[in-house]
């Protein structure tokens, strides 16, 4: 007797097969996002795992003798307003994007110098470490850095990510054109 299984099979757990291409994706959405929601074009960012849509909210006006702690005060609140008058046509577009490309969605905002991201998606990862690099995350954890092997691995990855931006960016880039130079090649 065979068992069914439910859902989409990228949703059934076991092995997973790669999602389907995404490239237009932003077009995608910025056709499905409403033209006054944010100042200009939201940023984009794709993986494999998560869709995130980041817009730009417009400052609010508070006049030229607001303080910082006031500018912060209004931009959240802006932020926080967004979040709230936006959440049912969010999920919906959501709901859409994720059944055409197979991948979690995240939306943020950002305000003057304020951003805040809403129900992003925490993939979990494995890795087989050495003990040198066991070693490593037990003293962050040691250290009070981190609670857990996992949540250090994790701040060890925002940190390199902080530092070697330029670099990361130059490595994002040879590998698009490495993508570029295969579709170009013959098919099989």
């Amino acid at each position: 007797m065979r068992r069914e299984q439910f859902g989409p099979p990228w949703a059934r757990g076991g092995s997973r097969a790669e999602p389907p291409p995404a490239d237009d994706a932003a077009a995608w959405i910025v056709g499905a996002v409403p033209d006054d929601w944010f100042e200009s074009r939201p940023d984009v960012v794709i993986d494999r795992d998560e869709i995130m849509v980041v817009g730009k909210l417009n400052e609010p006006a508070l006049g030229d003798g607001a303080t910082d702690a006031e500018k912060t005060a209004a931009e959240a609140g802006r932020i926080t307003s967004f979040r709230e008058a936006t959440r049912e046509r969010r999920i919906g577009i959501a709901q859409q994007l994720e059944h055409r490309y197979r991948r979690k969605v995240a939306w943020g905002a950002v305000c003057g110098g304020t951003s805040e991201l809403f129900t992003t998606f925490a993939a979990p990862t494995m890795t087989r470490l050495r003990q040198p690099e066991r070693q490593v995350l037990d003293t962050l954890v040691d250290a009070g850095v981190a609670r857990s092997r996992s949540e250090a691995l994790a701040w060890c990855v925002r940190l390199v990510g902080e530092h070697a931006d330029s670099w990361l960016g130059s490595l994002r880039e040879a590998m698009g054109a490495v993508d570029e130079l295969r579709k170009q090649g013959p098919s099989l």
